[in-house]
């Protein structure tokens, strides 16, 4: 229930802006609230806090002075990126001040119930999915968070007659202390952002806080093939909703016989769904359990599922170019995602990769590799991925300057049949703002071989 007591006179730095430090803001600040911004972008470059100082807000810029948190501060909202090695922010919690992301704020705002899904992989399609299965079931769904609405402004405008799907990150949950969505959906906990976390250990339990608050009344829906999502399960007060494509989850989604179920009620046949690629199954299932939960009806769910073909930038169908087809997976920011991205297919594959040094190896793709017939390389990663291709058996290995140069070079090593697929297995920010824009220059380079 939105309470304005939460915010009214308290003393509230808001460190980061971006879209969600910004929105953070302003939403506390019209709650009462004695706001202060710090970003560390300089005032001349910075037009969010430009306008933020001309609307009246103290806006210090530049960098992040330990100063600040000397004057009065009841909590900090931190912008989800920042890490919690920053100096402002670990002298913060060494003096007990609450560090939290605004989707804490989103809890406390919001009139309507909402339904959270995080994971390593899959959580835009799932967050994607859940939303449109939730359309003409007598609720208004309003997807945000992660996917790119910030997830407090959405909040503040909901009523009782709405349901929030957020997609929210390892980021954006570290930094909440009882945010407690009514219908949590955790999809898989895989090797991700160590250079943050730390250690798989720290990244499980951020995780893991989608399920912290829960209540008896709520509901966790979760994947029973993960061993670490069922071990962080285990310890949620929410009903348990397994879903699984291995074995029959009764109380849960589950593959019989070739048809989709929940609860043991058939829903539709799986060769209906026209999404591809096996790791798809586990995000459907679990978008239909939560869909469900929320009261979605089958006619939808199954009208959504017969016409869904994929988000921007994930396994993404671009277009076909003399027999080739390209698919935009940009979004594939680790190992996993483009193991899975492989998997999809069966024709041969030119892969495009590479990206952000994250300090890791590339050994866990080899077996997929074994599946490509060429590979083009680019960014910081590319030696390394050229020892994996190497150890993988692929004699075809180009090194390329950018994702501009990797589309004609692939398609110069391509016959007609074959896949040309852009799945990075990195991040984008040692060439790229986001992966967006990795994906969407992946997609201009396409339509200029057209």
């Amino acid at each position: 229930m939105n309470d304005m007591k939460n915010f009214q006179g308290k003393h509230v730095l808001v460190l980061g802006l971006a879209k969600s430090g910004f929105a953070a803001a302003k939403l506390l600040k019209s709650y009462g609230a004695n706001v202060v911004v710090n970003d560390r972008t300089p005032m001349e470059e910075n037009e969010q806090a430009r306008k933020l100082s001309s609307e009246g807000y103290e806006v210090v810029c530049g960098d992040h002075p330990l100063s600040l948190l000397d004057r009065p501060t009841d909590f900090v909202v931190k912008n989800p990126g920042i890490p919690y090695t920053n100096p402002i922010v670990s002298e913060a919690v060494k003096r007990g001040i609450p560090v939290i992301t605004e989707v804490e704020i989103a809890g406390k705002v919001s009139c309507a119930e909402m339904i959270a899904i995080t994971g390593s992989n899959g959580k835009t399609t799932t967050t994607t999915l859940v939303g449109e299965m939730l359309k003409n079931s007598g609720r208004k769904p309003v997807v945000a968070g992660n996917i790119g609405t910030v997830l407090s402004e959405v909040a503040d405008r909901s009523n009782e007659s709405d349901v929030i799907v957020a997609e929210l990150s390892s980021f954006q949950l570290m930094g909440t202390q009882s945010y407690a969505p009514r219908i949590a959906v955790l999809l898989n906990i895989f090797e991700a952002h160590l250079d943050y976390h730390g250690s798989l250990a720290e990244y499980a339990a951020a995780k893991g806080r989608i399920f912290a608050n829960q209540k008896e009344k709520d509901f966790a829906v979760y994947n029973a093939d993960d061993l670490r999502v069922c071990e962080l399960a285990q310890s949620t007060k929410a009903v348990k909703v397994p879903f699984s494509v291995t074995r029959e989850c009764q109380d849960g989604a589950y593959i019989k016989d070739g048809s989709l179920y929940f609860r043991e009620e058939e829903i539709i046949s799986v060769r209906d769904i026209v999404l591809p690629g096996q790791h798809n199954l586990e995000n459907i299932l679990a978008a239909v359990a939560a869909s469900k939960l929320a009261g979605a009806n089958n006619e939808q769910i199954q009208e959504t599922l017969k016409t869904f073909t994929g988000v921007k930038h994930r396994l993404q169908y671009v277009a076909e170019v003399n027999g080739r087809k390209f698919y935009n997976d940009s979004k594939a920011t680790n190992i996993l995602a483009t193991q899975k991205a492989i998997s999809a297919f069966e024709q041969k594959i030119i892969l495009l990769a590479g990206g952000l040094d994250r300090g890791n190896e590339f050994d866990d793709l080899i077996p997929q590799l074994k599946q490509v017939k060429s590979i083009i390389l680019f960014g910081q990663t590319a030696p390394k991925l050229q020892r994996a291709a190497k150890d993988a058996g692929i004699e075809d290995i180009k090194l390329v300057d950018n994702v501009e140069e990797a589309v004609p070079a692939a398609y110069q090593n391509s016959s007609e049949g074959d896949i040309i697929l852009l799945s990075p297995a990195c991040a984008s920010w040692d060439q790229f703002k986001t992966f967006e824009q990795r994906g969407d220059i992946f997609i201009n380079s396409v339509h200029k071989l057209k």
